[in-house]
């Protein structure tokens, strides 16, 4: 069974970088065809698509948040991260990662000095 799990800092000053790691078990991140998405969902708003890795390495980012935001990954580690710059408080939501119906169980981040 596929399982994703986010980690990271809770709590990321403005102007700073958001890193977020999750740690994929039950499949490869280069498994053919699977498309490693974050996504994330603010306070009384509904889910944003940020951006996919694919198993071929290839990235795609939402147009909003294309200058500000990068996908990686770790084969080595099974694991792909997202880095989201010069956040804002309203980069504060739940963040998840996401993968052919597959979800983590969410990492809340607050954008607060």
């Amino acid at each position: 069974q596929v399982q994703l799990q986010e980690s990271g800092p809770g709590l990321v000053k403005p102007s700073q970088t958001l890193s977020l790691t999750c740690t994929v078990s039950g499949t490869s991140i280069t498994a053919m065809y699977n498309a490693w998405s974050w996504i994330r969902q603010a306070p009384g708003k509904g889910l944003e698509w940020m951006g996919v890795i694919t198993y071929a390495d290839s990235t795609y980012y939402s147009p909003f948040l294309k200058s500000r935001t990068s996908i990686s990954r770790d084969t080595s580690k099974n694991q792909f991260s997202l880095q989201l710059r010069s956040v804002t408080p309203e980069d504060t939501a739940v963040y998840y990662c996401h993968v052919n119906g597959y979800w983590g169980q969410g990492t809340q981040v607050t954008v607060s000095s």
